[in-house]
């Protein structure tokens, strides 16, 4: 049982790489961006409803993958709702939530990948739990920046 909630969350995971690539490197306009979108969004559910499975299954190796599906889930379900509802100053959110969650996704494919390849599985860790945040968060402003000066 196990086995195949691995296998959902493997395949929903990497059509999430994927289609966030999609959504943000297209026109922000409808056509391909929302699909895209659409696509991550529930791709991310379902790596989300695995996470929380295998992670209850598991619980003594991997609770605290319990609390990262939440807040990244969290992530992904803000961007979601903003660009749905679009509450005041709903861009911003839409780009922090969307673009944090890919973060956040990022690093969980480095994170449980790395071990396994040689060379990079000798570097410390916590490197890789940082790096995707260190760099994917000033990117983060710079869209936002870039967003918010086109809309004034």
């Amino acid at each position: 049982m196990f086995n195949i909630f691995l296998i959902i969350h493997i395949v929903t995971g990497f059509i999430c790489l994927i289609s966030g690539v999609i959504a943000m490197s297209s026109r922000k306009k409808r056509g391909k961006h929302t699909l895209s979108g659409e696509i991550y969004h529930w791709s991310y559910v379902l790596v989300f409803i695995t996470t929380i499975v295998m992670s209850i299954i598991q619980w003594e190796e991997s609770a605290y993958l319990f609390y990262i599906g939440f807040f990244s889930y969290g992530l992904v379900l803000f961007g979601y709702l903003s660009s749905k509802i679009r509450w005041k100053n709903w861009l911003g959110s839409h780009i922090g939530g969307m673009l944090g969650s890919y973060i956040g996704i990022v690093t969980a494919t480095i994170v449980v990948n790395v071990p396994k390849i040689p060379v990079l599985n000798e570097l410390p860790p916590l490197l890789f739990w940082l790096l995707p945040t260190i760099i994917g968060t000033p990117l983060i402003f710079s869209v936002r920046n870039k967003y918010k000066t086109k809309n004034k």
